[in-house]
């Protein structure tokens, strides 16, 4: 307590209200899976994921939805790029925040330039040459083996020498046939002589070098105004280098300018322009998507680094199911299960069936499964293929597993609703029909087993038609109930946080009671909780009856919640009898 120790007047500022806790995020999902290129999420060096709020924030760090290519050889197999198209049913159906862990694939491999120095190969660390800044196999439009272009420019500007004397360190500077960095002695003697002889007035160019990058889509990105000397603010070893200094860069940029260690600024023009050439085009090729699908060790490690994202409610792994190898489709499931399953990472996991699957094969797959955590749902959805008329072979339409137009719809009811209504009896935008249309006796089946179908409905467009989760708890029967219960726990606890190392008295849980059951209040009022009145709908307990003497002695605080939460009218059922016209209502 303060301390008075003069006299005089004393103003202070105290609070008379109980603290109050904010309901958390329930809308962002997080993707893990194969994509062109960007930020790997494998291994020890993996990357934490960057947040996305847009198909175009995906396509610029993760390329586009282009056919990946797995497999050995001079033409391996193609495959669907199932995540890059789940991203965008994500968005389409409402989802906007997203997530994505990229799987490295085995084999995966960085196109390159190889040495750009003319003539012999110089020493290694003299060695400049550029590479992909991300492992991947994406080809330009037109081309049989090029990955990436970058056109490179040497561009003079014309002054004076008593102004080019004025510029910022590590500015190179062209006089005559001759070449001199400003503010630096790394020159020979014989140029810093002929730079020494030129009248104030003599005509000089400023060089400076500019890059344009294009890839696989058809994007270019420039990079102007860039150096050649390390002094220079804008050094081509920095901006484009492995750790440039705008955390954009690392994520967007296509290329790394690698420049060795012992390579000063006229062997780095010399290597890029070979002389006094003004512009260059240089090809990197012998990128790799990888020569095979990844294993599940590549998937778990990619999940790990979306555990650390506090702010993440739905996980999937898109396309997983549809790389052609059942056993690691179901090593998937159980490891996003797993996932969701952490203790206090209070998400959901929304599983994929395989392709082509008739019911009684889901019902097979169904048995491994059991957990509250987790929703399984079932068939794929086929949309227009958005890469219909630009490659040869391309189909018009393409088969998608349903996890991303799921997740998307669980966003839009959050929103929309509250995450304590049922992520069903929504329509599923941008299907054009099923895989396979499941009609009601399959769904009696599937239902109870918790199998959630997407059926196609007469005048009612494609709709999400289950909301169960995978577990034989009829508790936790319903995906809304789990939902909530772990928006519920997430809220209270980062909300009660200022409680720990609190006096362990009754002061703290008057407190603690208070906050929990303003918040409660607040969710019964949103309509969020069953009963009448909020004696109905909650109860608050934290006092001596629910905590014991040995508690307190090892300070342990605890509080019992009861809620009663709404659960779906999954089966409204409307009796109908006759009656006579005179018989009594």
């Amino acid at each position: 307590m303060p301390e008075y120790l003069a006299p005089g007047v004393y103003v202070e500022e105290t609070s008379f209200r109980a603290k109050s806790i904010e309901g958390v995020s329930t809308s962002t999902a997080a993707f893990v899976g194969l994509t062109a290129r960007g930020p790997s999420s494998s291994g020890s060096a993996g990357v934490t994921p960057p947040l996305l709020t847009s198909i175009a924030d995906f396509e610029r760090i993760y390329g586009p939805a282009n056919d990946l290519r797995l497999g050995s050889g001079s033409a391996p197999p193609s495959v669907t790029n199932y995540l890059a198209n789940a991203v965008r049913a994500f968005f389409e159906n409402g989802g906007g925040r997203l997530y994505v862990a990229r799987v490295l694939p085995p084999g995966a491999a960085a196109a390159t330039s190889g040495a750009l120095s003319a003539g012999p190969a110089p020493a290694a660390n003299e060695q400049v040459s550029l590479t992909a800044r991300f492992a991947g196999g994406g080809l330009i439009a037109g081309s049989s083996d090029v990955n990436l272009r970058a056109r490179l420019r040497q561009i003079e500007l014309a002054t004076t020498k008593r102004l080019a004397a004025r510029q910022q360190p590590g500015t190179l500077v062209k006089f005559g046939t001759d070449h001199i960095v400003i503010g630096t002695m790394e020159t020979t003697a014989a140029n810093l002589d002929g730079w020494n002889g030129l009248a104030d007035s003599a005509a000089v160019s400023i060089v400076t070098l500019s890059v344009s990058v294009e890839d696989p889509t058809g994007t270019t990105l420039d990079y102007d105004g860039l150096g050649f000397h390390p002094a220079h603010s804008r050094y081509a070893g920095h901006v484009l280098g492995a750790t440039p200094p705008r955390a954009a860069d690392a994520l967007s940029n296509p290329i790394r300018l690698d420049i060795g260690s012992n390579a000063d600024a006229f062997e780095l023009r010399s290597a890029l322009f070979h002389g006094d050439a003004s512009e260059r085009t240089v090809e990197l090729k012998n990128g790799s998507d990888g020569t095979g699908a990844p294993g599940i060790d590549a998937y778990k490690s990619a999940l790990d680094r979306v555990l650390a994202l506090e702010d993440v409610s739905i996980v999937a792994a898109p396309g997983a199911s549809g790389l052609g190898d059942a056993n690691l489709a179901a090593a998937v499931n159980l490891a996003l299960i797993s996932h969701a399953e952490t203790r206090r990472s209070y998400r959901i996991a929304v599983l994929d069936t395989p392709p082509q699957l008739e019911p009684q094969d889901v019902r097979t797959l169904k048995n491994a499964i059991d957990s509250t955590y987790a929703a399984l749902y079932y068939p794929w959805v086929v949309v227009a293929n958005p890469l219909a008329g630009v490659g040869a072979g391309q189909s018009s339409e393409l088969a998608l597993p349903p996890s991303g137009f799921v997740a998307g719809i669980y966003a839009r009811t959050d929103i929309e609703r509250g995450v304590w209504k049922a992520p069903a009896n929504q329509t599923v935008a941008g299907a054009v029909r099923l895989q396979r249309d499941v009609r009601f006796g399959e769904q009696e089946v599937l239902n109870p087993l918790g199998i959630n179908c997407l059926r196609a409905l007469p005048n009612r467009g494609i709709r999400v038609w289950g909301a169960r989760t995978a577990s034989s708890d009829p508790e936790w029967k319903y995906v809304n109930v789990r939902r909530y219960f772990l928006y519920l726990e997430a809220s209270i606890d980062r909300g009660t946080q200022w409680a720990v190392f609190e006096p362990n008295g009754e002061r703290l849980w008057a407190n603690i009671r208070n906050a929990v059951s303003d918040y409660l209040y607040s969710e019964w009022a949103s309509g969020a909780l069953l009963g009448e009145t909020p004696k109905q709908a909650f109860f608050v307990r934290c006092d001596r009856s629910t905590m014991t003497q040995n508690d307190l002695d090892n300070g342990r605080l605890i509080c019992l919640i009861g809620v009663a939460v709404l659960k779906p009218a999954e089966f409204v059922i409307l009796r109908i009898g006759q009656k006579t016209a005179d018989a009594q209502s």
